[in-house]
């Protein structure tokens, strides 16, 4: 086996990290009105460059901001597209344990334009100070519609839900191409709504409220490849597929298979990080449907606890999904980010960077530098 020199890499990680402590006093300072939008910024220019150095410092190929400069992270993008609102109302969709801020998101007028995006300049920080791969991560555009369906898209706007997905598509191939405009190489989409629809309790929802959810994977599909169909050549685009993530807590539980097909060869992504650190994920077997020439980067390695897992058990997992998948077509992360929502996950920062230097022993063990 070998290194790889593209992305996703053998040692890699979704995206989000545990806010430090001044930058969590920033942000409440911030909310209370006593310091400026200026003076929130500068503490984060200045814990986002200690982030990169110690991501780097730890082995990984790829860093991020660690979503430093966002609340959620799915709302702070979301919410500041062209025709797309952020508010606060009843959660549809609900963790099994504490539940984050109601932030709900709604259509307030048409879709198809892109004027433009605060996290462009975000990605551009990273780029511009980093030595190695700067990693963007946005979340999937089915995001705009699974929690909440016609709700969240008026009729007076769009009486045909055809002409809603469609229009959101092209919002994101705009957004997509404006990130590549702007030196992305790796970008990664948040896709939480896959890994939903395999879970009965919630097709049932799904289905209750009007959608059905044997069309909505090829509905997605057809978004997402929308979305990355105006790439350079040399732009990796990954998936990652977890089931909730809030302050350690989750949302579904049940394994790949109802969605595999679709997920692994509908969609023209290059990369899927896949939650499979717990029994909730289900087995390795839906691996069989990957095609060559695609990865999946194994999410082993749990970021909802503290806990430093064993090597030789993570190498013995690797090793059963390598009977499904080629180990070479294997990468290794934890299973999702360490912290979704500003709040995070419930371990330490110290427990969290001894995960990720984990990961990057074990892969170096195991695919060699």
């Amino acid at each position: 086996m070998s290194a790889r020199t593209a992305p996703p890499f053998r040692a890699d990680h979704v995206g989000s990290l545990l806010r430090t402590a001044p930058l969590k006093e920033a942000r409440a300072k911030r909310e209370r009105g006593e310091i400026s939008a200026d003076a929130l910024k500068t503490v984060e220019d200045r814990e986002i460059l200690s982030l990169i150095k110690r991501q780097e410092d730890v082995g990984l190929k790829a860093v991020t901001d660690g979503e430093f400069r966002r609340a959620f992270w799915n709302y702070d993008f979301l919410g500041n597209l062209d025709g797309v609102e952020a508010y606060l109302g009843e959660r549809k969709i609900r963790f099994r344990g504490p539940n984050p801020k109601p932030m709900m998101l709604r259509v307030v007028g048409p879709l198809g334009t892109f004027s433009g995006h605060p996290m462009l300049d975000h990605f551009k920080f990273v780029k511009e100070r980093t030595r190695v791969t700067p990693k963007m991560t946005i979340p999937s555009p089915s995001s705009l519609h699974f929690r909440y369906g016609r709700d969240a898209v008026p009729v007076e706007i769009y009486p045909s839900m055809d002409d809603f997905y469609r229009d959101l598509g092209q919002t994101y191939r705009k957004a997509v191409r404006a990130f590549a405009d702007q030196g992305c190489r790796y970008l990664q989409l948040d896709e939480v709504n896959f890994t939903y629809l395999c879970d009965s309790t919630l097709r049932v929802q799904i289905a209750n409220r009007g959608d059905d959810p044997e069309k909505l994977p090829a509905i997605y599909a057809r978004m997402i490849n929308a979305a990355i169909s105006d790439i350079p050549s040399d732009m990796t685009i990954a998936m990652h597929l977890c089931r909730g993530n809030f302050q350690s807590t989750f949302v579904a539980s049940g394994g790949y298979e109802p969605v595999a097909e679709i997920l692994f060869n509908a969609i023209n992504v290059q990369g899927y990080f896949m939650e499979y650190d717990s029994d909730r994920a289900g087995g390795f077997e839906p691996l069989r449907l990957v095609p060559k020439g695609k990865t999946v980067v194994l999410g082993l390695v749990t970021s909802k606890s503290g806990r430093l897992e064993s090597k030789d058990d993570i190498k013995r997992r690797i090793d059963q999904a390598a009977k499904f998948i080629s180990l070479d077509q294997l990468c290794l992360s934890p299973q999702c980010g360490f912290a979704s929502t500003e709040e995070g996950n419930i371990l330490a920062e110290d427990e969290q960077w001894a995960k990720l230097k984990m990961i990057v022993e074990i892969a170096e063990e195991v695919w060699g530098r």
